[in-house]
């Protein structure tokens, strides 16, 4: 992916993730995380996938300078309780991002698409309650192979791009307040 700016505008060319790893941040500067708190709400559902992208996540927010202590964990059930888990954390803490981690696998009912279609709509909605950002990394796959291969396997870990993105939209939000 190519990514130019000009008068503050930013323009996207092509973007061949069969190339190379999804997690590439090559191409933007991430800006330190040190002044930032960050929520972590992790479902317990799945939980070697969705251990492997807290460890991303968390491994991501410490690289780029957060500090351990303002770094707090919330571990739901599961995928469908990431949106209430971001709700309660947002109610009790001063944060100024969360991350929602999960991973649904594709089953043989329409259980799936309700689960999926509720957590995207939920934690958009829990953003705009809370006006701070609320990071959308739910693995939505197939199946476990597809679901390894995006949490440190073959495509990269998406903890780490929801770390990198919560990481941004702190920046962005305390750059316009």
């Amino acid at each position: 992916m190519v990514v130019s700016s000009a008068d503050n505008h930013f323009f996207f060319q092509g973007m061949a993730t069969h190339l190379k790893g999804l997690s590439d941040f090559s191409h933007i500067e991430i800006p330190s995380a040190k002044a930032y708190r960050f929520g972590i709400v992790v479902s317990q559902w799945n939980a070697e996938v969705t251990g492997a992208l807290y460890n991303g996540a968390y491994t991501a927010l410490i690289k780029h300078g957060a500090l351990s202590e303002n770094i707090t964990e919330l571990q739901v059930p599961g995928s469908f309780e990431l949106t209430s888990g971001a709700d309660i954390l947002l109610a009790a803490k001063d944060l100024d991002a969360v991350i929602c981690l999960g991973c649904v696998i594709q089953g043989e009912t329409r259980h799936f698409d309700f689960i999926c279609n509720a957590v995207a709509n939920g934690v958009t909605n829990v953003s705009i309650k809370h006006n701070k950002p609320v990071i959308f990394g739910v693995l939505t796959t197939d199946n476990l192979e597809q679901a390894k291969d995006r949490a440190g396997g073959k495509h990269g870990n998406k903890g780490e791009e929801a770390a990198v993105t919560a990481i941004m939209m702190a920046q962005i939000k305390s750059s316009l307040v």
